[in-house]
Parts: C-alpha cells; sequence; structure tokens
C-alpha cells in the first residue's frame, strides 16, 4: 500500500487536524508540520473502521468523533489561550482563581481508561445541555449507568479549539474528568466574550453549565 492510500481520508478529521494547526498545535509541541500530522493516521484508521465520519451538530450539541490532543503533547496552559469563540479574535482565559499552580494539581479521572497517547480518538460527544442546573456529583452515576464518561480538560480544549460553535452562551460545559483530588470541577464558559476555563464546586449546580461526556475512547 502506497502513502497516498495507507490512511483513510475522512473530511471532518482533516477539519479537526487543521484547525489544531492553525492554532499552533505543531510548534507547540516543538514538531515539524508534516510530523504533527502524521500522528493522527492512526485516528483516522479507527474512525474510518467504526463508521464515523458525520459532522457535528452544534445545535444540539454533539459530535460523533474527536481527535483528542493529549497533555503530553501540548500543556494544556498554553493551550489556553489559543482557544476563539467562533467568529471572535479573542483569545482564551485561564482563570486566575485556578491558583498560582495553575491545571499542574490536575488528573485524568483513573477509571476513564483514557489511551497513553499523545492523540486519540473519542467518539459520541455530548456537550451536556441535558445536565444545566445539575451538580456534578449528581451526574455521575447516571452517566455512569448510561456507559459514559465525563470528559477531561484536554478533551475539553480539544473540543473547542476544533469545533468553536459548540460552545456558545447558556451552553457551556463542565469537566468533570479531570480532578485535583478536591471538590473543584474545572469548566469551560464563556467571559468577556471569551472561552475561559474556570471551575466550579461539584455540589453546586449552573444553569448555564452541563456536563460534557463521550461514549468511548479508543
Amino acid at each position: 500500500m502506497n502513502a497516498a492510500t495507507s490512511a483513510p481520508t475522512l473530511p471532518e478529521l482533516d477539519r479537526q487536524v487543521d484547525a489544531y494547526v492553525a492554532a499552533g498545535y505543531p510548534a507547540l509541541a516543538g514538531m515539524e508540520l508534516a510530523d504533527f500530522r502524521a500522528l493522527f493516521a492512526p485516528v483516522a484508521a479507527q474512525a474510518s473502521a467504526l463508521g464515523l465520519g458525520q459532522e457535528a451538530d452544534a445545535a444540539a450539541g454533539t459530535l460523533p468523533f474527536l481527535a483528542v490532543v493529549t497533555d503530553a503533547l501540548v500543556d494544556p496552559a498554553v493551550r489556553v489561550p489559543r482557544l476563539r469563540l467562533a467568529g471572535s479574535a479573542r483569545e482564551g482565559i485561564l482563570d486566575r482563581n485556578h491558583g498560582g499552580e495553575g491545571l499542574a494539581p490536575y488528573r485524568v479521572r483513573e477509571e476513564l481508561g483514557v489511551p497513553d497517547a499523545p492523540v486519540y480518538l473519542l467518539t459520541g460527544i455530548d456537550r451536556g445541555d441535558e445536565f444545566r442546573g445539575v451538580a456534578p456529583a449528581q451526574t455521575r452515576p447516571v452517566l455512569a449507568e448510561r456507559r459514559r464518561s465525563p470528559l477531561t480538560i484536554a478533551e475539553g480544549l480539544s473540543l473547542v479549539a476544533a469545533h468553536p460553535e459548540m460552545l456558545v452562551k447558556n451552553h457551556c460545559f463542565m469537566l468533570d474528568g479531570s480532578t485535583r483530588g478536591d471538590k473543584r470541577v474545572p469548566a469551560l464558559w464563556i467571559s468577556e466574550r471569551s472561552p475561559k476555563l474556570g471551575w466550579c464546586f461539584d455540589k453546586v449546580p449552573h444553569t448555564w453549565l452541563g456536563i460534557a461526556s463521550a461514549a468511548g475512547r479508543h
């Protein structure tokens, strides 16, 4: 099999990778452009094997799949200022209330089984609008019963970088897949007309924050 046919072509995946390139991820990862793009070949093969290829439904807050860029490849703190709302040039904000350590104390919840890879495939993404007004602590057993799991910080940053239209007023979301080991839950919302990565307490509901989740990781 030659290089031209060695990996399937999926327009939606190509569009996601193009968005990461436009946000400067290759340079942030210290990689050449071609090497960065090559990382996504296994993701393309897996998505193709699963029959994935539809586009996002921003109005419903759903996405069939997402190529996730992990913290191992690009530091999440430097990704936040690269975020943009749809149609805006205002850079993303890292909430100062994370403290002096910033995002460093956050870890992925072990039970999620997140792949140990620079990039991976996330499937069945839902922004979690149905959980607006519900505290994260209350949604955990619901998601577990549905065999779904909350998104991590890396997954949330990837989602908004690739699909900025998924973050809109009154349709923002928490990222309960990442934890500091305390009651804080990171969340992405809109502040000063910019994307903002802040946090909320796990027993406090917010009418404008859902709980983003996914069906699987590959």
